[in-house]
């Protein structure tokens, strides 16, 4: 039997030595090289010798050979046909585990994406100060005409010049195009600035929501919250237009919340000028507030009436001579002025 295996062997050897692609060639491990000698030894009679020790661990672990402890120099051949069964049986199994560790790879990657994603959120990537009034319009002009869903802006001072609203203008509608929702907070004084009552006029026309607020608030900008723009407390000497660049995710959630509670106390503004208030100055009653205060929070008539003591028709009257007072023929329009008036602020700075 060894001879048989040695002849056959030694014949395969010989004819794919020169390109190494035989059942034995370097596809095969290297097994081509070093498979012969030890077998064509054994064929001639001869023991294996030191010198092919490395072609007979390449044999044994092809399962070529087997090594007989009691004559390790005797190597005994087994079936090459079952060896080769067994050699593919082992490489379509490692193939196969390998194919599905590549399967894996997607789905082990978004997974650790997330974690990824979620370390970024708790640790905070960054922020970068904005040194100029041109770096920031640069920069938030960049992220506004990026936004996806939402513009959160609040501007205690109100809005920009007149030479900077006509970009201004084209990054914005180009937002609302995409469908971003805007809202911008004005300080309570925009109400008496005339560009600022034509740029709230012109942009809530396309879609645009603003509102006004008496007391005071911070500035900032929070784009589809994931980042913010906020004034700078941090660098003593910096010009009033300095601004910094959030991108962390916690601090964002925190200044939108911010802003989410402020919109929430104030008042909506389309542009329309602040009413006057009546020539004769007369201040308003104590009933009469009462009444404005019930009216504002959609409290039955009744309910006044009683709560005042006095009777419906009275409560009647008092509210024809405050619709008079403004120039307004609904309940609905005297509560909106009502929630402008210097009364009702100076109510809300004494609570």
């Amino acid at each position: 039997m060894v001879r048989t295996c040695a002849r056959r062997t030694h014949a395969v050897a010989h004819r794919d030595r020169d390109d190494g692609n035989g059942p034995f060639g370097e596809r095969c491990g290297g097994v081509a090289g070093c498979c012969p000698e030890p077998l064509r030894a054994d064929h001639r009679g001869e023991p294996v010798g030191p010198a092919d020790a490395a072609a007979l661990r390449d044999l044994v672990a092809w399962r070529l050979v087997i090594v007989d402890p009691d004559r390790p120099d005797r190597p005994i051949a087994l079936d090459p046909q079952e060896a080769g069964r067994r050699r593919l049986d082992d490489e379509l199994r490692d193939m196969a585990a390998r194919a599905a560790r590549i399967a894996a790879i997607p789905d082990l990657s978004d997974e650790l994406s997330l974690h990824f994603e979620r370390a970024k959120w708790r640790s905070g990537s960054s922020s970068e100060f904005l040194a100029g009034p041109e770096q920031v319009a640069a920069r938030i002009g960049e992220a506004v005409g990026q936004a996806e869903t939402e513009v959160l802006t609040a501007q205690p001072a109100g809005p920009r010049g007149r030479e900077l609203q006509g970009d201004a203008m084209a990054r914005d509608c180009g937002a609302l195009a995409r469908g971003v929702t805007l809202r911008t907070l004005y300080g309570d004084g925009a109400r008496d600035d005339a560009a600022a009552r034509e740029w709230a006029t012109v942009m809530a026309a396309r879609g645009m929501q603003f509102r006004t607020l008496v007391s005071p608030f911070q500035r900032c900008v929070v784009v589809d919250r994931r980042q913010a723009f906020i004034a700078d407390h941090v660098v003593d000497s910096s010009p009033a237009q300095t601004a910094w660049h959030v991108m962390d995710r916690a601090l964002v959630a925190f200044i939108a919340e911010g802003f989410e509670d402020a919109w929430r106390r104030a008042d909506i503004w389309h542009g329309d000028p602040r009413r006057a208030a009546p020539a004769d100055g007369a201040g308003l009653t104590r009933r009469q507030r009462e009444i404005l205060i019930d009216t504002a929070a959609g409290v039955d008539q009744r309910i006044t009436a009683r709560r005042l003591n006095i009777g419906l028709r009275t409560l009647t009257k008092e509210l024809g001579v405050l619709r008079a007072r403004w120039g307004v023929s609904t309940l609905a329009a005297l509560a909106y002025q009502w929630a402008l008036s210097p009364e009702r602020r100076q109510m809300a700075d004494e609570a």
